[in-house]
């Protein structure tokens, strides 16, 4: 099997309001140990992943999440409380251009995780698009692809959700960050691939709170990239994807998106406000946790701050878990 080596990319901070992080979690609660700004916000991250594959006679880069990126107007950038870092300023400073990424695959498509595909056209560039200014993210007019010879990998559910804006939030699919996704590549290839990975549970169904899915992840994951595998992880939204490779330590490596976005949110009850299901993403957080302890998953937490690389262990009154450093610190 294809192994690779990798980077975690810090992509910038992130501020989000407490409320929204925890659901129906009380602020009396999760107060007691989340500390939050004079506006109720905690501080969370952009987390990226850098991949470069081992196989010398086939080299690969791929990256795993965008970020918000730079196209939000200075009003928005603040409410977030973004700091300038993006997807590609945190590639850049790790020594890698843009250009020379071959695929880029994002869990879904709200802004915070593809806004970074694209960016704003800079002096003497042609846009790759111009979107009406109902229609956009910020005050960005024109925007430009980030990583102009990469291949889109994304669940096709999660696409046709994008288009159709069906999400909690009415403003996290822009297309700004939608529409240049459906421009060919260079050679003539079709830049967006969309994915249908098999549902843990079937469509239509009702589990029960402990229902076990279909099988294990092995049998539902979907080869994308020679190693790299994707896999259903509904709730937060109903195309969600996790991403799955080995590294060049056999370590299996886990990139877990919003179905678990912080190490605060090992608790069963701990979704997002922002979820289309919070019952389903209960369900998946519970399935997921139990792979990745019988199966020593390394997990990558798509907004964790301080500790993003886990394990995690049964501890009889919960999960535990317990950080570990990554490939570079």
């Amino acid at each position: 099997m294809t192994t690779y080596r990798w980077t975690l990319l810090r992509a910038g901070r992130l501020l989000l309001d407490g409320g929204g992080m925890f659901g129906l979690i009380p602020r009396v609660v999760w107060s007691k140990t989340v500390p939050t700004d004079d506006k109720g916000r905690i501080e969370l991250t952009h987390n990226c992943l850098l991949l470069e594959s081992t196989d010398r006679n086939k080299p690969r880069k791929v990256i795993i999440e965008a970020g918000t990126g730079d196209k939000l107007d200075p009003k928005m950038a603040s409410v977030f409380g973004l700091d300038g870092v993006t997807m590609e300023s945190a590639l850049i400073e790790a020594g890698h251009d843009p250009a020379s990424i071959d695929a880029a695959i994002v869990s879904h498509l709200h802004f915070d995780h593809a806004g970074g595909l694209t960016r704003r056209v800079r002096a003497g560039e042609t846009p790759d698009a111009v979107v009406p200014p109902e229609l956009r993210s910020g005050d960005a007019e024109a925007v430009k692809l980030t990583l102009p010879r990469a291949e889109i990998i994304v669940q096709r559910q999660e696409w046709h959700d994008a288009i159709a804006n069906n999400s909690v939030m009415t403003k996290t699919y822009y297309r700004d960050h939608l529409e240049p996704l459906t421009l060919p590549l260079a050679d003539g290839r079709q830049r967006l691939r969309l994915v249908d990975s098999p549902r843990p549970f079937p469509a239509g169904s009702h589990p029960d709170r402990e229902a076990a899915p279909i099988g294990s992840v092995e049998t539902r994951r979907t080869e994308v990239l020679p190693g790299i595998f994707v896999f259903l992880v509904p709730g937060h939204t109903w195309g969600q994807q996790a991403m799955m490779f080995t590294d060049d330590q056999n370590r299996t490596v886990v990139f877990t998106p919003d179905v678990m976005p912080t190490t605060w949110h090992s608790g069963a009850a701990y979704s997002l406000a922002y979820d289309v299901e919070p019952y389903t993403s209960m369900l998946t957080k519970r399935w997921l946790l139990e792979e990745a302890a019988a199966n020593d998953w390394l997990l990558c937490l798509d907004h964790e701050p301080k500790t993003p690389l886990v394990r995690v262990r049964e501890t009889g009154k919960g999960w535990g878990l317990r950080p570990e450093d990554g490939p570079n610190g």
